[in-house]
């Protein structure tokens, strides 16, 4: 069965992003399609062999290693970007995800968790995307959960093989794994991830400033279907040259990752 990389058959969005087709689906997506457009990879088939992704180690960062490990072939065609042409805004409560246009693409991504592990201090942050800037600054951030939260991820059957190895794990008041944190604002930097594989399903690179409160997988799949809804949104745009294009892929050759 094929199921398209596509933000319109993205259901079930709790917790995580599902492609559905039919009665075929594949699920958790997000830190695999995060990677890819991370290394801004526009042709690729995955297959599968179960109805979930690999969690690995709950980042993009496996994923990076292996696709470059694997190698990327440059094809003979332009890149084609999607330039956001006015502000789109979605709300759901208070949570809130929107795109302002901009001649690249930049993240601004707030949280907003009233809990002693995840210090206020740390639960804003921003980013001016390019290949170097996801793999350092972004890739490596994991998924975290509340052991609260852990009984009803199961009975949807996702998280089936969660554990420390794979996850940041809270608990009424503590970090439960042991060797921490890998940067104080992790929880914020894994929601980015998170965002830029949901986001990747309009199809192309994204050419404009996404400014998120508190949005998960369902609101960032509602704003990119909003942009979608009329033309007068957006613009499909090429360059003629790594100079005029306003968005870094770095030579893979140039970039180090950590497996």
């Amino acid at each position: 069965v094929d199921i398209q990389a596509d933000a319109m058959l993205i259901q079930e969005a709790f917790m995580c992003s599902n492609l559905v087709n039919n009665e075929a689906k594949v699920g958790t997506i997000e830190h695999v399609t995060s990677a890819i457009a991370g290394l801004g990879i526009d042709n690729l088939i995955i297959e599968v062999s179960a109805s979930e992704i690999p969690i690995m180690d709950g980042s993009a960062g496996p994923f990076i290693y292996l696709l470059q490990t694997a190698g990327i072939a440059e094809q003979a065609a332009p890149k084609r970007f999607i330039r956001i042409l006015k502000p789109i805004e979605v709300r759901v409560d208070d949570k809130r995800a929107a795109f302002l246009p901009y001649e690249g693409f930049a993240v601004q991504f707030t949280i907003d968790f009233d809990h002693p592990a995840i210090d206020k201090n740390f639960q804003h942050a921003q980013l001016q995307f390019s290949t170097q800037n996801f793999i350092e600054q972004l890739s490596s951030a994991r998924t975290f959960g509340f052991l609260r939260d852990i009984e009803a991820m199961r009975q949807n059957n996702l998280a089936l093989g969660g554990s420390m190895d794979n996850a940041i794990v809270i608990d009424e008041s503590n970090i439960l794994n042991e060797e921490g944190l890998r940067f104080n604002d992790e929880f914020v930097r894994h929601k980015i991830l998170d965002a830029l594989g949901d986001l990747y399903l309009i199809g192309y690179p994204i050419l404009g400033r996404f400014n998120a409160y508190k949005s998960g997988h369902a609101l960032n799949n509602l704003v990119v279907r909003e942009i979608l809804s009329d033309h007068n949104n957006f613009e499909i745009v090429t360059f003629d040259d790594n100079v005029t294009c306003p968005i870094e892929y770095l030579p893979l050759n140039r970039i180090t990752v950590e497996g």
